[in-house]
């Protein structure tokens, strides 16, 4: 293996992703904007409004999570369509996930930022808030009035809000009855079963798919400002609401 594809992070800090992505993951970029440039020459004056914001919204969102992505996030689009994207998140380190890499789906709806991005894990995951489909429970993800969606939020806020979701589980509002359970009642069994999850599926698995950065202030700084973001986001999106029950 060569080094290009070794996953690299430290984990006595919350494991973060760097300017410099695995070759894979820059082409796929590369080709993301290539794609979405080309895509919307050829749609023209042809298209709706709504469709050609998506796409320049797309864009500039893409452009944004290639220069300075969250630590420990990362996102691409997969060849040959223009709503289909994948997204990795490191497991933050002092969690069950820590060492892992999970792998997300994200198909961008056609009305796009008016409607929420749908995001699923395809990296199995023990945990109360994601069921065995992958599905999330994250209010953000679904539109009012059951969920909080508004086109202010963005795919990089939603990977940042799903991140804090792995360090800190809902267990009253869960998707996995049985796993909210063991997390309230039975701390350390729901802590081994995710380690072991984590063990099986996201690092065996994804050996050689994520990326490096040095340890700098600056990057540190721009964990906390991505951090911020995210929960001010969440701050806004009334908690109270039982939006997977």
């Amino acid at each position: 293996m060569t080094n290009e594809h070794v996953i690299n992070y430290n984990t006595h800090d919350a494991p973060r992703v760097g300017r410099t992505v695995t070759s894979y993951i820059s082409r796929a970029e590369s080709k993301a904007r290539s794609l979405l440039s080309s895509q919307q020459a050829k749609l023209g004056s042809n298209t709706s409004p709504v469709v050609m914001q998506r796409i320049s919204r797309l864009k500039r969102e893409l452009q944004l999570l290639s220069a300075e992505p969250p630590p420990g996030v990362s996102c691409w689009q997969t060849e040959g369509r223009v709503e289909e994207l994948q997204a990795q998140i490191v497991g933050g380190a002092n969690t069950p996930y820590e060492g892992g890499v999970f792998t997300l789906e994200i198909n961008i709806p056609e009305r796009y930022p008016f409607e929420p991005p749908k995001m699923r894990f395809l990296t199995p995951i023990y945990h109360p808030n994601i069921d065995n489909a992958g599905r999330i429970c994250l209010d953000a993800l679904k539109l009012p009035p059951k969920g909080a969606w508004r086109p202010a939020l963005n795919i990089s806020t939603l990977l940042t809000s799903i991140q804090l979701l792995m360090a800190e589980p809902n267990p009253d509002d869960p998707l996995m009855a049985d796993i909210s359970s063991e997390f309230k009642y039975n701390k350390p069994l729901y802590l081994e079963k995710a380690k072991k999850w984590t063990a099986e599926h996201a690092i065996q698995k994804n050996k050689g798919c994520v990326v490096t950065e040095e340890k700098t202030p600056e990057n540190k700084n721009k964990k906390t400002a991505h951090k911020r973001e995210a929960l001010s986001a969440q701050e806004n999106l009334e908690h109270t609401k039982k939006v997977c029950m």
